[in-house]
Order: structure tokens, then C-alpha cells, then sequence
């Protein structure tokens, strides 16, 4: 127990004669001590001293994370008269266990991240990935003692370390990967070829999205009320599906679309006389269009056919598997979120009409996104894959080298 004295605010230390005071501490309470309690009034004596009698209440502290409980002492002389020392505040801190929980120690908690990090094939067990309750399994039988899965969950989140998720992605994989990225970044920095864009330069960055489906609900839906969020029906019936190519303006932030049944070079190339045969586009000096790898825009006869159809207008391709260069999915991604979703539309044409009267909402007040990758992050970005790539060429050496500690067979 921890006993801490503070003078209380606006009093003057004592200059009398200290006298002994009994400290009244409270009754035995269990972990959570009453808002209240009186003790009974004690005596005490202190070799000739005068007797004191002192009397306890709890006074409330200011606003703190943690309770902390006071004990407000006021002694009062006896009859003998002597002037009355300054009232005094007692702190005490109370502990549930009498001590405190040492924990873990350092080695205990080095062998569940061991175990983390194992891969899953070395354990041979049947799982894809370990849970906390996997882990926990095996990091008792391990330590020789318990241990829950709160715990393990708390060592490895205190080291960033978190085996049972996981998230999809793609490797690079594209032998041009850092040039045509590059060349890309290049352009959004406003660069072709090393040198500057000029005014009359255009970037245009386009994609579609394929297969926005029209969910007609089985029964309509409910309008949110108090402590109840909108209820969408679970059960639709399919009204059919359209695509949804998009061009969208990188300097300007302007969005240009249209719908299709279907895609493919004849509507990607309706798409691109719809843009270039308006201004600022028709008059430009040059307008880039930045595509993925799509069967509408793959190749260098994609190449041909738009330089063909427009001459001022140059295809660039992103790398394979590299759409997120592509700004214009940033804008997919908020129809996405704040057009399509929930999908309850009662026909295709009523998807059509809500995607065009977001198109016409967003260009009211056209903004360029803020984009931030640039060369410089794309290098650091290969760098981690080179290192990546060297650790897992090393590990799959280390396994595939021979066990040399077996023993040899005795000579005959």
C-alpha cells in the first residue's frame, strides 16, 4: 500500500509540536470501495503526548483516467487545548492482488511471435493460416504453462505481427513494369519524354466498368427510423447489366462517360469520338489516353487505330496488372461507394439516369485529384520488391539444401 501526504489548498504547514495522529483507514471492501463510509473515531497515544482523535471521509478528486481515493483527515485537540495542525489529504492506492502481475517475461513472448512467423506448411497441420486459437494451442504446449488467446493477441499486436489476416494482391510481374510506370507518372507530373507539357496538352485517363447489374428488390425498402437503420431487401430478381466507360480529365478533373450493352473496340472507340470532337480536345495539340491492358485498348494496334482515327491523340499503356495507375478508377470507386451502392434500381434505365446525373453533379465543381506517387516512391517501391525477391530466393536455397547432419553408414 502506497501512503502519499499533500497539504490541503490555502492552509499553512504547522508550527506547533507534531503530534501523533491515527491514520483511519477504511473497513475491509471488496475491489470497488462505496462512495462513502465514516469511520469510528480512534485514539492513540504518543509516549506523553496529548491524546488526538482524528475522524475520516472520502472528499471527491478532480476529473482523473483513474479513481483515486482520498482520505480527508481533520484533527481536533482533546482537552488540553493545543492549537490545531493543518488539515492534511491521505492518498492510498490499493493493489487486487496484493502485488503486481509480473507478466510474461521477455522469452515467453519471443516464443509466441516464433511460432507466429512459422510458415503454416511447417506445422503439418490442415489449416490455410493460424488463428489466435491455433496459436494459443500451440504456444501453451510450448511454454509448459497456459495461455489465452487475449494474451497472445495482445503480445502479437504490440509487435505488428497479425498471422491470421491476410489481403489479396498482385506481383509485379510486367519485364517493362518500371518504364511504363514510369512513363505514366512522368505525364502526371506533366513531363513526356523529359520535357514539360505544354499548354494545349491533354491527359485523358479511361477504363470501364463492366457489369452494373439493375437488382430489382422483391419488396421495397424501408426508410430509416429512430434506432433503425434503412432496411434493403436481401432477395432481387436480376434486370439486366450495362458497362460503364469513363474518360476522365487528369489536369481538369472533368468526367466524360457513356453506357453500353457491352464493351469492346467499338464502344472504347465511340467513347474517344465523343471526347476528341469537343473542345478543349478537337483544337489540342496533343491529348494522351492512358489505358490499361484491356481487350478494347491492348497492343500497339490499339496504338495505330486511335493515332490513326485522331492525330493529335497518343494511347499510352499502363503496365499489366498496374490499374491502379489509372486514376480513373479513384473515380469508379466513389460512383462505387455513393452511386451503386445499395444496388436497389428498379430498371437499367433508371442506373443510366442516376450515373449520368452524377457525371453532370461532379463536373458542376470539377477537382483534380491529388495524386502523390511519383518516381521517386515507384524506385523505393521496386527496391522492397528486389530485397522481397532476394529473401525468398535465399529461403527456398536453405531449403532445398541437403541434410549433411545425418549419419553416415558404418563401413562395412
Amino acid at each position: 500500500m502506497e501512503l502519499k501526504i499533500a497539504f490541503a489548498s490555502g492552509s499553512l504547514p504547522c508550527l506547533v509540536p507534531h503530534r501523533c495522529i491515527a491514520l483511519c483507514l477504511p473497513p475491509i471492501f471488496s475491489h470497488r470501495p462505496s462512495n462513502s463510509f465514516v469511520s469510528v473515531p480512534s485514539r492513540t497515544t504518543c509516549g506523553s503526548e496529548p491524546l488526538w482523535c482524528s475522524s475520516c471521509t472520502t472528499s471527491p478528486s478532480s476529473p482523473t483516467p483513474k479513481r483515486v481515493l482520498r482520505c480527508r483527515c481533520t484533527p481536533t485537540p482533546s482537552a488540553s487545548g493545543d492549537g490545531v495542525g493543518p488539515m492534511a489529504i491521505f492518498l492510498w492506492r490499493t493493489k487486487r492482488d496484493g502485488g503486481v502481475n509480473p507478466g510474461f517475461p521477455p522469452r515467453a513472448e519471443a516464443v509466441v511471435k516464433a511460432i507466429a512467423c512459422e510458415a503454416v506448411a511447417q506445422t503439418q497441420l490442415p489449416l490455410s493460416r493460424l488463428s489466435l486459437a491455433d496459436l494459443a494451442m500451440q504456444a501453451s504446449a510450448a511454454l509448459g504453462q497456459p495461455i489465452s488467446r487475449t494474451t497472445v493477441g495482445r503480445i502479437l499486436d504490440a509487435d505488428a505481427i497479425n498471422p491470421w489476416r491476410y489481403e489479396y494482391w498482385i506481383f509485379p510481374r510486367d519485364p517493362q513494369f518500371e518504364e511504363k510506370a514510369g512513363q505514366v507518372l512522368d505525364l502526371y507530373a506533366g513531363l513526356w519524354h523529359g520535357q514539360p507539357l505544354g499548354p494545349h496538352d491533354h491527359i485523358i485517363r479511361a477504363d470501364e466498368k463492366t457489369s452494373i447489374q439493375a437488382r430489382i428488390r422483391c419488396h421495397p425498402s424501408l426508410r430509416p427510423a429512430p434506432g433503425r437503420k434503412r432496411r434493403v431487401e436481401h432477395e432481387y430478381s436480376r434486370g439486366g447489366a450495362l458497362q460503364y466507360l469513363a474518360a476522365w480529365d487528369v489536369q481538369r478533373g472533368y468526367i466524360m462517360g457513356r453506357c453500353k450493352p457491352s464493351t469492346g473496340i467499338e464502344s472504347f472507340s465511340r467513347l474517344v469520338t465523343q471526347v476528341m470532337e469537343q473542345e478543349p480536345y478537337r483544337s489540342a495539340e496533343r491529348v494522351f489516353w492512358v489505358v490499361d491492358n484491356g481487350s478494347s485498348h491492348r497492343g500497339h494496334t490499339a496504338v495505330h487505330r486511335l493515332s490513326k482515327a485522331f492525330a493529335n491523340a497518343i494511347l499510352v499503356h499502363t503496365p499489366v496488372h498496374a490499374s491502379w495507375l489509372n486514376q480513373v478508377e479513384i473515380y469508379f470507386s466513389i460512383v462505387q461507394r455513393k452511386v451503386l451502392t445499395p444496388n436497389d434500381f428498379a430498371s437499367l434505365e433508371e442506373v443510366e439516369q442516376r450515373l449520368r446525373l452524377y457525371e453532370a453533379l461532379s463536373n458542376q465543381q470539377p477537382r483534380p485529384f491529388a495524386w502523390k506517387f511519383t518516381r521517386a516512391k515507384l524506385a523505393e517501391f521496386l527496391k522492397r520488391l528486389a530485397a522481397h525477391d532476394v529473401i525468398t530466393e535465399q529461403g527456398q536455397a536453405v531449403q532445398e539444401m541437403p541434410d549433411t547432419d545425418q549419419d553416415e553408414p558404418l563401413a562395412a
